[in-house]
């Protein structure tokens, strides 16, 4: 919103959506699957989308949750993200500076470590550069409804690869 006319910016997404994610892993390192739940409020539009891996993590299931809902917007947006990972919401937010200013490096001890799951975070910082992100953390398996939807879509996921 340009401050100065109350009119939507030109350079700032106006669209609003929600994005509802969770990642799972049956074993870890095992099968994972992930799902996620696209809501645009304004219309009522829904999308799921779900997919997995054969070997893989939760965390990493957790991040290809975020991106596979981000990459599916077909332009920018006001993304309101829904999650049970603190992981993925702590990372975005708060660790993901720090790692870019680092060369992609993290603080163990007192030496520098490679950042764990570097593609996806790469891929996920160029995500976030293109909407307008936000994170909301909920509690996992406690009745959200549509946390416990993309739940199952992805435990569905792993299916495929049991």
């Amino acid at each position: 919103m340009d401050q100065s006319t109350g009119e939507p910016s030109p350079t700032r997404p106006t669209t609003q959506v929600k994005l509802y994610t969770d990642g799972a892993c049956s074993g870890n390192p095992g099968p994972g699957g992930w799902g996620c739940i696209l809501k645009h409020p304004a219309s009522g539009a829904e999308k799921e989308f779900s997919g997995g891996a054969r070997e893989t993590t939760n965390n990493q299931m957790e991040l290809q949750a975020v991106i596979s809902g981000l990459e599916a917007l077909q332009r920018p947006a006001r993304v309101e993200v829904v999650t049970d990972s603190v992981y993925v919401a702590k990372g975005s937010a708060e660790w993901l500076p720090n790692w870019k200013r680092n060369n992609w490096r993290r603080r163990e001890g007192k030496s520098w470590k490679p950042v764990k799951n570097l593609e996806l975070w790469q891929r996920l910082d160029e995500l976030l550069a293109r909407h307008d992100v936000t994170f909301t953390v909920v509690k996992g398996h406690s009745g959200h409804p549509e946390n416990e939807r993309c739940d199952e879509l992805a435990v569905a996921a792993i299916e495929q690869f049991r």
